[in-house]
């Protein structure tokens, strides 16, 4: 007869360890990138690309969303995912020529990402690496690489190495936009991950021990977010978790939101916010389960229990880091009560190596 695993304590995980240290590999990697992001944002400023191109796979594929949307937003410089096969498998030339490619890996090896970025190379294109092994293939090749300064990170579910990917996001395009306001939120941002950390999120576990399934919203700068949530719960729970913008949730998805369907929504503080509460709102009324992780004055009218408290973040572009942070916390708690360890997801390795 097999007897079950014995899981660890909750704050005996090492996903728990990990993305505590999230605020002090941030702070870390602030000191270390600031000239670095300096002086590429001075050259990007000096001779903008005419697009940019983003590649990755996974987490790194949620922190490449984040960073289409802070750069259109920010610079209005058209930002698009390049999906690795087409230079992988497909073996496609693309016209880069005069555009910014952002590689953004843990490990810097996978083979289907470096061959995109040698393709890049090749094309013309400005090739900068966003990776956590600095000593990796794709750091030998790129033309700048920005260090994640994450440290080793043993358990499969990738934490502190996706804070610190949005973090050298939005250090660069901060530099890149030569932004007072962000540049100044940016050195309280550890503050505010260490107070995200502390926020209860125990209404969200307590409610999600038995699903099977939910939907997790976000819109904008916060879709990455809801990308990211969605994957962790499927590796980490064992539940199956979709993304959608919460506009786009309204194109057919929501025919499965009835009564007891669970949602879980992320509102930004910013123009898409209220969108996004007034759809979890909807689906509430319908009998929903719905949780919003939202600031008390953009949802005043839902309950305790319901509205998930945020960290206060000094601009709205570093919200998803607060909100992801948070939720990285209430996630482990949530597989290990129903009976997972979310350091050994079934079937995954920490290293994905695709052609």
């Amino acid at each position: 007869m097999n007897m079950p695993l014995a899981l660890p304590a909750e704050t005996e995980t090492l996903m728990h360890r990990e993305a505590a240290e999230a605020a002090d590999v941030i702070a870390i990697q602030f000191a270390r990138n600031r000239d670095i992001a300096t002086a590429l944002g001075a050259r990007l400023r000096a001779a903008p690309p005419v697009f940019v191109a983003t590649c990755a796979r996974g987490s790194s594929d949620h922190a490449a969303t984040y960073a289409k949307y802070l750069i259109e937003t920010g610079l209005g410089i058209v930002t698009t995912s390049l999906s690795p096969s087409i230079g992988s498998v497909y073996e496609v030339p693309l016209r880069l020529r005069g555009a910014l490619f952002i590689a953004i890996s843990q490990s810097g090896k996978s083979p289907d990402l470096l061959r995109n970025a040698e393709a890049a190379k090749a094309a013309g294109a400005c090739v900068v690496a966003l990776v956590n092994v600095e000593d990796s293939p794709l750091a030998q090749l790129a033309d700048t690489v920005i260090p994640l300064c994450a440290g080793p990170e043993r358990s499969v579910a990738a934490t502190k190495s996706y804070l610190a990917s949005l973090a050298a996001i939005a250090q660069l395009v901060a530099h890149w936009m030569d932004d007072a306001a962000l540049l100044d939120a940016l050195e309280a941002l550890p503050q505010v991950l260490r107070e995200a950390w502390k926020q209860d999120w125990s209404s969200l576990t307590d409610g999600l021990v038995d699903a099977r399934n939910l939907f997790v919203l976000g819109r904008g700068l916060g879709l990455g977010a809801a990308q990211e949530a969605a994957l962790k719960f499927k590796e980490t729970c064992g539940l199956h978790a979709e993304a959608y913008s919460s506009a786009e949730v309204k194109h057919g998805p929501m025919a499965l939101v009835g009564a007891g369907f669970p949602v879980l929504a992320f509102a930004q503080p910013d123009g898409t916010g209220a969108g996004v509460v007034a759809v979890a709102e909807e689906f509430a009324g319908r009998g929903a389960g719905v949780w919003v992780a939202a600031g008390a004055a953009q949802a005043p009218a839902l309950q305790a229990g319901i509205r998930l408290p945020l960290a206060a973040v000094a601009h709205p572009a570093l919200a998803p880091l607060a909100t992801v942070q948070s939720f990285y916390r209430a996630v482990n708690a949530l597989a290990l009560r129903r009976g997972h360890n979310p350091d050994l997801p079934p079937h995954l390795n920490k290293v994905t190596e695709t052609v």
